[in-house]
């Protein structure tokens, strides 16, 4: 919604709507009649989903994302109340190889379609504002991953919010394997909050919640890898429910290197 309509609501419908429409931050902008790609920049990203052939999840690639016409279904699609990108994880789902869980999840790409794999040197950043509609346990909702360099599948780092609201930024050890849970913000569920993943001067993890920012050292180990960011409802538990799962909403999703 633009700001000239939200200035044309009528006064019938009272003051609380219209401070319901300045709260949300996606309601002066996203449009909720069209697809993901109409409100948000697409052409950097691609989207894995938790259907197709066991290993092998069904990929969208970044041209059928873009556009209000672009790709959406039952696993990512635009809420229709205010505009939000909505990825949708149930606990049952197809996975990747390397994982038991099931993800609705956007992985980074270069505008002229190719995977993004950069170095971690120089400035690297990925901003979000979003909410965790609901979560069974708990949900990924933005990585930094390793790339080319090596055979290690590990991520740098995610980010995770709980059931119970808290928010853990999990750091891995090397790209062998292991991870330190660092506690970085708290949230109840239902709430907007927003994240900024960063990696600055090749050694060292910024990660902002909420306006605060803490610092964590890259470890030399991964210092032969290239990287790419990741982002949506990476869901952290399974069964056999297809209605159990995390439902992530993002009002907003921007990416900067440089």
């Amino acid at each position: 919604m633009t700001r000239a309509r939200l200035l044309a609501v009528p006064a019938a419908a009272g003051l609380a709507l219209a401070l319901a429409l300045l709260g949300s931050p996606s309601a002066l902008a996203a449009d909720p009649h069209v697809a993901p790609g109409g409100n948000f920049d697409l052409s950097v990203w691609e989207l894995q989903e938790p259907v197709g052939s066991p290993g092998s999840p069904t990929i969208i690639p970044s041209s059928r994302l873009q556009g209000a016409n672009g790709y959406q279904d039952a696993y990512f699609y635009t809420d229709i109340r205010d505009g939000a990108m909505i990825f949708w994880a149930p606990e049952k789902g197809v996975t990747t190889p390397n994982s038991n869980y099931a993800r609705s999840e956007l992985r980074e790409m270069n505008r002229d379609g190719s995977a993004a794999d950069w170095a971690l040197s120089g400035s690297h950043s990925m901003s979000a504002t979003l909410r965790v509609v609901s979560v069974t346990k708990n949900v990924c909702v933005g990585q930094i991953h390793l790339g080319s360099g090596g055979s290690s599948t590990k991520p740098l780092l995610e980010l995770y919010y709980h059931a119970n609201g808290d928010i853990v930024l999990g750091t891995e050890n090397s790209p062998s394997g292991g991870q330190t849970s660092h506690a970085v913000g708290h949230v109840a569920i239902g709430n907007t909050w927003s994240y900024t993943i960063a990696v600055s001067g090749g050694n060292t993890i910024d990660l902002t919640v909420n306006g605060t920012t803490t610092h964590y050292a890259i470890a030399s180990s991964f210092q032969q890898y290239k990287q790419y960011f990741k982002a949506g409802s990476y869901n952290q538990s399974s069964s056999d429910s297809t209605t159990d799962g995390a439902r992530v909403a993002f009002y907003g999703l921007t990416v900067k290197h440089g």
